[in-house]
């Protein structure tokens, strides 16, 4: 079964120095027909003036990921973490029993975009904890994400996986997965077919019942594949 959100379709958030988009319900935009999928929650398409961003706020039992995909962010934490973190590297934060956060762009020049996702862990409370990781721009599929931080992923809190797919024009392969299991499919960049339903940037498309997705690259991809329990 597919189920595509359109990226027009999302809700809107303008506050000047923010512009973003929401896949799913999230603070002021609320859609009980769009309150997340599975373990997956968020995912923010955001937007952030140069010296802009997120003040001092809370977190608890959730894991965060930031994906930027310009620019940069200047992250800091209640856990004594300090880093920048660069266009095309992968940030999670597991806020476990509770942690506090900013963050900023880096720049007083050059606007900052990112994805903002995050996931439900399938454990309550314990150690916040922070994990960094640049994984390339290797074609097909890379593991971003694990339970058990297999092939250098991250280790996240949850019976989830996360891919970064890169497919050149004209390219595919059919992604496989286990009878049971539910995908979703954000699309960042390029043109994407799944199964005959095309996708363009900023769609994303849930997925229940496959346990084999062919996908083709009509246009150069790169995307996110989640797969949720």
């Amino acid at each position: 079964m597919f189920d595509i959100r359109y990226a027009a379709d999302r809700g809107k958030a303008d506050f000047g120095w923010l512009q973003s988009r929401h896949t799913f319900s999230f603070a002021s935009y609320y859609d009980p027909a769009q309150m997340g999928f599975s373990a997956l929650r968020v995912i923010n398409d955001d937007r952030v003036a140069p010296g802009a961003g997120f003040d001092t706020h809370g977190h608890k039992d959730m894991e965060i990921l930031s994906l930027v995909l310009s620019g940069q962010i200047a992250h800091k934490d209640s856990a004594g973490n300090t880093e920048v973190l660069p266009a095309g590297e992968f940030q999670l934060m597991s806020a476990g029993r509770g942690i506090y956060h900013s963050e900023f762009n880096a720049s007083e020049q050059d606007e900052l975009t990112f994805l903002q996702i995050w996931l439900q862990p399938n454990q309550q409370g314990g150690e916040p904890g922070y994990q960094q990781k640049d994984f390339g721009q290797r074609d097909g599929l890379t593991l971003i994400l694990s339970p058990d931080g297999r092939d250098g992923s991250l280790t996240l809190r949850q019976d989830a996986l996360l891919y970064q797919l890169i497919l050149p024009t004209a390219q595919q392969l059919t992604y496989s997965s286990r009878a049971g299991r539910k995908q979703y499919i954000h699309l960042i960049s390029g043109e994407l077919d799944v199964a005959g339903n095309k996708l363009q940037p900023g769609d994303g498309i849930k997925i229940s019942d496959e346990t084999a997705l062919p996908l083709s690259a009509t246009a150069a991809v790169k995307a996110l594949i989640f797969d949720l329990p």
